[in-house]
């Protein structure tokens, strides 16, 4: 792993620890599935409430992702192949469905909603692509699509 993506990883889990004192994966019923290959790729996840998951795939070098979850019924899945790719996503409330899919290098996501059953998509292939979002409320839909 080198110093920057150590670096990297240690300032987003302090973050996370300071924003989300809870444990990592807290409560009944939520399930996490990571799988990486490739190295310097980093998760961190947080999920608080009743069956959450979160699915996590990241194929590469330098990938980094970070999830917070606090409600019920949340999916997230999230797919990153190329390198130095990151993404953050906060989902906070009931039945929110978020996709994040990133191919290439230096691609940078970050996905946020609040409220219930919003569904939130960005799909983003090439190079050095960003994408911010955000939904509050009930009911919406976002779907980005970067090439």
């Amino acid at each position: 792993m080198t110093f920057q993506t150590l670096a990297r990883t240690m300032t987003t889990a302090l973050a996370l620890v300071i924003a989300m004192p809870a444990s990592p994966v807290f409560a009944d019923g939520n399930r996490v599935s990571v799988t990486q290959w490739g190295r310097d790729n980093g998760v961190g996840a947080s999920l608080v409430g009743r069956r959450n998951q979160l699915t996590v795939l990241q194929e590469g070098r330098g990938n980094s992702s970070i999830s917070v979850v606090d409600g019920n019924r949340n999916q997230t899945v999230i797919t990153q192949n190329g390198h130095g790719n990151d993404t953050v996503t906060t989902q906070t409330g009931n039945c929110n469905v978020l996709g994040v899919s990133q191919s290439g290098n230096h691609n940078s996501a970050s996905a946020n909603q609040q409220g219930g059953c919003n569904a939130l998509g960005v799909i983003q292939v090439g190079n050095g692509n960003t994408s911010t979002t955000t939904q509050i409320g009930g009911g919406n839909v976002i779907v980005v699509v970067q090439d």
